[in-house]
């Protein structure tokens, strides 16, 4: 039988180090996709599928604690491993109060690395990965939206929009969390939320019998059957 790989994505500025890693990890079979600062790892971890993630916190762009946030803000629920050379009981409470899965203080030995990574990805797999909301299904390894059995086809924005609102279903998501999720580190037009929510409608929505996405005025968007 063949041993399924363990992939990771390692956000680390310190390129010396992360190349030390990616070397040490490969010799133990764990695949290692590697970010240089917080941006790009941000847009890697959403766009791809991993079993780990293992996160520097002091990391140009976006750090790491806000990283994990944003993350987990939006969904995304693979373990992280944070790194760091903050090693004070506050550091980690921070770390594991915006959602990081293990802690591990530098300098550390790379065996010890690579069992806590194996660990976490064992984690992994035992997540649910297919989102079911009434007759609307999005398989979120593959990044998948199928509505009634006919395949939709939406923009990042849109699988981000619609991921959120099928986590918090039924509940109501509030504008300015959605607009927090949609864009991190800048203050989006007035307009903007609108625009992505009348796009999902037009893919979600219109073309079936029945809307799935609702307007709770004066406080958000919900996605379910009408409750009325």
């Amino acid at each position: 039988m063949r041993e399924t790989q363990t992939e990771v994505l390692l956000i680390e500025d310190d390129k010396d180090l992360a190349h030390s890693i990616a070397d040490y990890l490969r010799l133990d079979k764990i695949i290692c996709d590697h970010a240089y600062n917080g941006h790009t790892g941000l847009n890697l971890a959403m766009s791809n599928h991993y079993d780990a993630i293992l996160l520097d916190l002091m990391l140009p762009r976006i750090d790491g604690f806000s990283l994990c946030e944003i993350l987990r803000s939006r969904g995304n629920d693979t373990p992280i491993l944070m790194l760091t050379a903050k090693d004070t009981l506050e550091d980690k409470v921070a770390g594991f109060q915006v959602g990081t899965d293990d802690y591990l203080v530098k300098p550390f030995a790379m065996q010890e690395l690579a069992l806590r990574t194996k660990a976490l990805s064992r984690r992994k797999s035992g997540q649910v990965h297919k989102l079911l909301i009434a007759d609307l299904e999005y398989d979120l390894l593959a990044k998948r939206v199928i509505r009634a059995g006919q395949e939709i086809r939406l923009t990042p924005l849109n699988m981000i929009l619609l991921e959120v609102l099928m986590r918090k279903s039924p509940a109501t998501v509030n504008r300015r969390e959605l607009e927090n999720i949609l864009w991190p580190n800048d203050i989006p037009d007035s307009n903007n939320l609108r625009v992505q929510i009348y796009q999902l409608r037009q893919q979600l929505d219109k073309p079936f019998a029945r809307p799935l996405i609702h307007t709770v005025q004066g406080h958000g968007f919900r996605l379910g059957e009408n409750l009325s």
